[in-house]
């Protein structure tokens, strides 16, 4: 069966309340259990609280609109903030790095400030060990103050999901329902989906296959679920991808598992074009380049492509088409922010 046909059962079944589609086949739950029980004993623990990374990033945009303000130069007031908020799991939260300006909050919110020419206000909800049920009282948290509603948000989730063998129809439930949620609010939402388990380093044959293909089935379906409710979704294959599996010594942490601050840098330069995208601020064309293999898509055929190519975009283009709903899919070219190394300064 194609990926696009088993992420769209499994999107369905998330939508009308189904959950027997299985991630592993029954004849093969031995051999697995037997190779998870192998690799838990292999990674590292990596049980560090990772830093936190809250608090107001591009303070000098600030500073440079009320030097501008009332000399007729013709700039919008940029003394706003931009609301920022991350949720997910370890990943989101940067486990396995020591500082907060290494995490992939940090250098969004840094990278988001350069683009916009604004501060960022940032707030991470993230939990360590979260599953997409987690989501419920992330977002929660994110909507408690009304002063506070983010302009965007990021979410990281999937790669527990698979490890704890959720169903993969009540996982894309849960996350569906937090980006309706965050979008009912007014929030664009960007989900990073499922990284692509099967180049963790210590994960042998035949978990390797199966965590390969089980998290890309997962991200597909996650796309799906996603791009439905209004969100966009980047494929962060290449977090635990070709580059980690080539460079595993560069790119994972200490612990073989989580990834290191330039895994970290690599996710980023990859999710920050459509966090940019999604507040009108990249500037590209929102339609497709046909040089780069962009294009219009049912969506179930746009999230099986980009389940197999990290950095990809998928967003919505039309309600309806003739094989359903359909989606944009994107190529962005990503473009490194010269910064300084971020950190959090208070409010």
């Amino acid at each position: 069966m194609s990926r696009a046909r088993v992420a769209r059962r499994i999107a369905a079944g998330a939508a009308y309340g189904g959950g027997g589609i299985g991630l592993i086949g029954a004849a093969t739950v031995g051999v697995v259990l037997a190779e998870v029980q192998l690799a838990k004993r292999s990674v590292g623990g990596g049980h560090a609280v990772p830093p936190r990374c809250d608090g107001r990033y591009g303070r000098a945009y600030t500073e440079d609109a009320g030097q501008d303000s009332g000399r007729g130069s013709g700039r919008p007031d940029c003394s706003e903030p931009v609301l920022f908020a991350m949720l997910g799991d370890s990943t989101a939260a940067g486990q396995g790095v020591h500082r907060a300006g290494q995490t992939p909050g940090a250098l969004l919110a840094a990278g988001l400030a350069a683009v916009a020419e604004r501060p960022v206000d940032l707030r991470n909800v993230a939990l360590p060990g979260a599953q997409s049920d987690d989501l419920d009282r992330q977002v929660t948290l994110i909507l408690s103050d009304p002063a506070w509603v983010p302009d965007v948000c990021v979410i990281m989730i999937g790669a527990n999901d698979v490890t704890h063998r959720m169903p993969p129809t009540r996982s894309v439930r849960h996350l569906s329902a937090a980006v309706r949620r965050l979008r009912t609010a007014g929030a664009e939402v960007v989900v990073g989906t499922c990284p692509d388990l099967g180049t963790v380093e210590n994960v042998y044959q035949p978990l390797r296959w199966l965590a390969r293909r089980v998290s890309r089935q997962l991200a597909a379906a996650q796309t799906i679920g996603v791009v439905e409710q209004g969100g966009r979704t980047v494929s962060l294959g290449d977090l635990l991808g070709p580059e980690f599996a080539a460079n595993p010594r560069e790119l994972f942490g200490p612990d073989n598992y989580h990834p290191s601050a330039e895994g970290y840098a690599t996710a980023a330069m990859a999710v920050l074009p459509t966090l940019c995208a999604a507040l009108g601020l990249w500037p590209e064309e929102e339609r497709p380049d046909i040089s780069r293999r962009e294009g219009f898509l049912p969506v179930a055929r746009a999230a099986a492509q980009a389940a197999a190519e990290g950095g990809t975009e998928v967003t919505a283009a039309m309600p309806v088409g003739p094989r359903g709903p359909w989606a944009l899919l994107k190529r962005r070219r990503r473009r490194r922010i010269h910064a300084p190394e971020p950190s959090p300064l208070p409010h």
